[in-house]
């Protein structure tokens, strides 16, 4: 079957698939079906089923462009990869959810259906987990809403940590005092930071205490309150100090706890804080554990197929380890 899509003006028509050729290749695969792009028309041909499917996708990007919201080539990829997932957000509900953060980057936006729902869980909730690989945007998108809530005086100070741990270093090992050997540890969240906050504003910010950045191990004995925390890389806590970080909530305050299960450094005589705490908070009530995959990592197209690669090679060794046994 054929199904022409009218669009009110040429360039508009283009949009819909960035005016590039390979995005209407993308399409095609997707979805199965040959697209034909004349002037303000859009024929698709097919199956029945597939028309139809690859007819609501363009429906979908068109509401997109009522936004007034570009799509560059790495969002159209987004959009399409996420496009018809189980969930029940359409690519016009994440891409009109716009996280005000500052003069400088205006405003951050999710990529993919997890990351909207996990924008949603923060708004929420008080305690919300964000387990999955790099480059999913667990930090970053966090960190957005964190500079958002600040700026809208929900809260009064930001406060971020992280354990310092990394694999095959020794902090004894690294110069200067305790505080120049942590802050390596710590340049990820600076670096979100950055890039959404004017340097001179985020150093008075930082010198006044309204933004806080810090080893976890200062956080023991502390009551958070009126608080934005974020806890980044916790797959590298221990058991110990995840009941410590989750016991420092304090009245009007909001924690999120991001990591990667796939990614602990930690010695092999300790077992793993967000490990546990992913087993006894997955369904607990007024606390969200969203996991991320390969289809919302943000990065290089290639970082999603290494992902993907490096799942498969988990899974193999998991089910050889099985035989044997």
């Amino acid at each position: 079957m054929n199904e022409i899509i009218k669009i009110s003006d040429t360039r508009r028509a283009h949009y819909l698939y960035g005016n590039d050729e390979d995005n209407i290749q993308m399409i095609e695969k997707k979805f199965h079906v040959k697209v034909v792009v004349r002037d303000c028309e859009i024929t698709i041909s097919g199956r029945s089923s597939n028309v139809q499917r690859a007819k609501v996708f363009f429906e979908e990007l068109n509401a997109i462009r009522s936004l007034d919201c570009p799509l560059s080539k790495t969002d159209f990829v987004y959009a399409l990869s996420t496009h018809g997932s189980r969930k029940n957000i359409s690519l016009n509900d994440i891409y009109s959810d716009r996280i005000n953060v500052s003069n400088k980057k205006g405003y951050v936006i999710p990529k993919t259906k997890n990351q909207k729902e996990y924008i949603d869980s923060i708004r929420s909730h008080d305690i919300v987990f964000g387990i999955g690989p790099a480059g999913t945007g667990k930090t970053y998108l966090s960190m957005a809403m964190a500079v958002s809530a600040l700026l809208s005086a929900k809260y009064s100070r930001i406060i971020l940590t992280r354990p310092a741990v990394e694999a095959g270093e020794s902090l004894g090992f690294l110069p200067g005092n305790l505080l120049e050997k942590i802050n390596p540890y710590l340049r990820p969240l600076y670096d979100a930071l950055y890039d959404m906050i004017e340097i001179d504003r985020i150093q008075k910010l930082l010198d006044k205490g309204v933004i806080e950045v810090a080893s976890l191990a200062f956080m023991r004995g502390r009551t958070l309150n009126d608080s934005f925390i974020i806890l980044d890389e916790a797959q590298n806590t221990t058991i110990e100090q995840m009941k410590m970080f989750l016991t420092r909530l304090g009245f009007n305050s909001k924690a999120v706890i991001t990591g990667d299960i796939t990614q602990i450094d930690l010695p092999k005589k300790h077992n793993s804080g967000l490990l546990q705490a992913n087993r006894i908070f997955n369904e607990f009530e007024g606390i969200s554990v969203l996991h991320f995959n390969e289809h919302d990592v943000v990065r290089h197209p290639l970082v999603q197929r290494i992902v993907k690669a490096y799942e498969q090679e988990d899974m193999r060794i998991q089910s050889s380890r099985g035989k044997e046994e």
